[in-house]
């Protein structure tokens, strides 16, 4: 992997994931090169012209509307492109449709490269994620989802927000799918190193009338759907997200976040993608870590495993 200074990105889609995707990633100085796809090129290229007009406020790099042929020299191919859930539409038409997208773009990327990273982010993302494996029998080393990671900082937000304290003091993972059947580790949580229980034992504050778990996890399963409702879709947090996982890979930081990856074995989950912490570096997933969950925490994570498999089998 090249230095963090001369690295090129592949965006493929520009649509409201990929535009701000690629506004994040040009602000924050990671990347020498991105080269934003899409079917609509007229889309792309108006992206890239407002792009590349922000260029003399930050560190010198290039822009551009690109091919399938920029995946050849491409360090990380990012993918936000597909459809999202419309109304009236179900999870299993969205993962039908953005499935067999999915295949052709992987199908037009191993014309290319087997070397590149790549990072999925259109949902539902750990679906995708094992589609984007098995389609073309790409190592599974070298790709993941953006999973839970974005969902885990809407659980240390609320927590931050109930506990008063700074939202970089709590530490939490939220597991499994990046959806409904997604797994809270309370068992896990603390805030400064302190468990979470005994945090709030001794917190001694008039204005905490109980710690929430349950309406705390369904605001971070139902928060996507609610931003959707107010403002069509959601983008800057998923971009940050993104912008996060893209740091750990292309500067090699064994960063331990909660991407999506295809699991053998871990957790007792075997050849189903999902959101487990993992140590992410250049070669993409460095290693799986199994940490200890209770027995109930793990239940729940193989119920969650066995939902995505239904959906695989009704996509299959």
């Amino acid at each position: 992997m090249k230095s963090h200074t001369n690295n090129k990105v592949v965006i493929i889609g520009a649509g409201y994931v990929g535009s701000t995707t690629a506004y994040t990633l040009m602000q924050s100085g990671l990347v020498s090169e991105i080269a934003l796809i899409d079917l609509d090129i007229k889309k792309a290229e108006g992206e890239v012209m407002d792009l590349n007009h922000c260029l003399s406020f930050t560190k010198p790099m290039t822009i551009k509307v690109g091919t399938y042929e920029d995946c050849k020299d491409a360090d990380l191919i990012i993918m936000t492109a597909g459809p999202s859930i419309q109304p009236g539409g179900t999870r299993l038409d969205l993962a039908k449709q953005n499935s067999q997208i999915m295949t052709s773009i992987m199908k037009e990327i191993v014309k290319y490269t087997r070397e590149a990273i790549i990072l999925v982010a259109t949902n539902p993302v750990d679906i995708l994620t094992q589609v984007a494996v098995e389609s073309v029998d790409y190592n599974p080393k070298k790709v993941l989802g953006s999973g839970t990671v974005l969902d885990s900082a809407r659980f240390r937000y609320l927590l931050s927000q109930h506990c008063k304290v700074d939202a970089r003091n709590v530490h939490g993972y939220i597991l499994g799918e990046h959806g409904d059947s997604e797994v809270a580790a309370w068992s896990l949580t603390n805030i400064a190193g302190s468990p979470l229980e005994s945090y709030c034992d001794n917190c001694n504050s008039n204005a905490c009338h109980g710690l929430d778990k349950e309406g705390i996890l369904n605001q971070v399963i139902h928060a996507g759907y609610h931003i959707i409702d107010r403002k069509v879709a959601t983008y800057y947090g998923v971009s940050t997200a993104i912008k996060r996982i893209t740091e750990a890979i292309l500067r090699n930081e064994h960063s331990i976040l909660t991407v999506s990856s295809l699991l053998n074995g871990e957790y007792g989950i075997d050849k189903i993608a999902m959101s487990v912490p993992t140590i992410v570096s250049s070669e993409g997933i460095h290693k799986i870590v199994e940490l200890n969950l209770t027995d109930e925490e793990s239940k729940l994570l193989k119920k969650s495993g066995d939902k995505l498999q239904e959906i695989l089998n009704y996509i299959k």
